[in-house]
């Protein structure tokens, strides 16, 4: 039989998460954006769960296409544009809503001479220093586009920096100023600006990260309040008990040593299934409910567990590595990264189920 390590997928707790974006913004339609395949979750498995959405917002064309297959009639926004003639060809053939962030997509576009106008979404560089226009030529930019052979509906953009660290104001500033008296409708805000800053909320918002559960800032303790539910649950087994006395040590490098006599147990989980290499002795973990922690270092196929505040558990006692329990954004703290990426780095090895 496979090994016991299994990742749940919700796709109630997504409807639920949707719920709570929109209630966040009632004033605002919802994109939900499901770029990377839905963070790792898979858009064909929650697909059904995105119903009341008002758009579906991604990257990747192949999902877009996806999304139209599965039934999709409503927008879809591909959030980093087009890039060839055939894009736009494709783009053109589903009704699909493009960003565009340069001259270049903006000449692309009128070039292809799409069979009917394309709506886009035309991308302001308002401080992050990635993708758009900046301010000052925004205007310019609008004009050109506005006036451009095979441009439809044109919608105002941008991405905050650091919505989930409370300061969104001096973009916003910029964005404001750069489009004043600039007609068409707009969208602003991210996961972090949806659930903490209602005075960025304009026509769309775009939820990403807080459909799945986890807190934008990654940080749990900031979304305690909110009413979300995780999408993912990481689980497994214990396959092995390990009875150490004080002084012993526990897995490659010997990096945690016991202080005391100590049960431990071994998990069928690892960094080839998407557990984070680098997670320290202490990372939450849960056994049979209880929370305990992880010690010593994570293995390719195993990582060890600390039993003490478990001392019934066993071999094939049921084990969380995130979830409703165990906030996946603690994990991802605890390893110096962020719980997009442990949702996205779930190996393909490891068997998904749909609950």
């Amino acid at each position: 039989m496979p090994r016991p390590i299994r990742a749940y997928i919700r796709p109630n707790a997504v409807e639920h998460n949707l719920k709570v974006a929109r209630r966040n913004a009632p004033n605002s339609r919802v994109w939900a954006v499901v770029k990377a395949n839905a963070y790792g979750h898979g858009i064909k498995r929650i697909y059904p769960a995105l119903a009341s959405a008002d758009g579906i917002a991604l990257l990747d064309l192949d999902e877009a296409v996806m999304v139209r297959e599965l039934g999709w009639r409503k927008p879809v926004l591909l959030l980093e544009g087009v890039f060839t003639p055939e894009d736009v060809s494709i783009a053109d053939k589903l009704s699909l809503t493009v960003t565009v962030h340069c001259n270049e997509q903006r000449e692309l576009i009128a070039k292809s001479k799409p069979k009917r106008p394309i709506d886009i979404y035309l991308k302001m560089n308002s401080g992050m220093n990635r993708l758009g226009f900046s301010p000052e030529g925004y205007r310019a930019a609008w004009e050109r586009t506005s006036a451009s052979e095979g441009i439809g509906e044109v919608t105002l953009m941008s991405h905050f920096a650091s919505a989930d660290d409370g300061n969104v104001d001096w973009q916003l500033e910029r964005f404001d100023a750069a489009s004043r008296g600039i007609p068409g409708q707009r969208s602003l805000a991210n996961s972090a600006a949806t659930l903490w800053h209602s005075h960025a909320h304009r026509d769309w918002v775009r939820p990403g990260i807080v459909l799945y559960g986890a807190s934008p800032s990654g940080r749990s303790n900031e979304i305690k309040d909110v009413p979300l539910h995780a999408a993912m649950t990481l689980s497994s087994e214990l396959i092995a008990v390990q009875e150490l006395d004080a002084g012993e040590t526990v897995g490659y490098a010997r990096t945690y040593k016991a202080d005391r006599r100590i049960r431990i147990g071994i998990v069928a989980c690892g960094y080839a299934d998407g557990y984070p290499r680098h997670a320290p002795t202490g990372t939450p973990i849960a056994v049979d409910g209880v929370i305990t922690r992880t010690v010593g270092r994570v293995s390719m196929d195993m990582l060890t567990v600390d039993l003490t505040p478990c001392p019934s558990a066993g071999i094939g006692s049921k084990v969380e590595l995130w979830g409703e329990q165990v906030k996946i954004d603690d994990v991802a703290s605890s390893s110096g990264t962020i719980g997009y990426e442990l949702m996205c780095a779930v190996a393909p090895r490891v068997s998904v189920m749909v609950e």
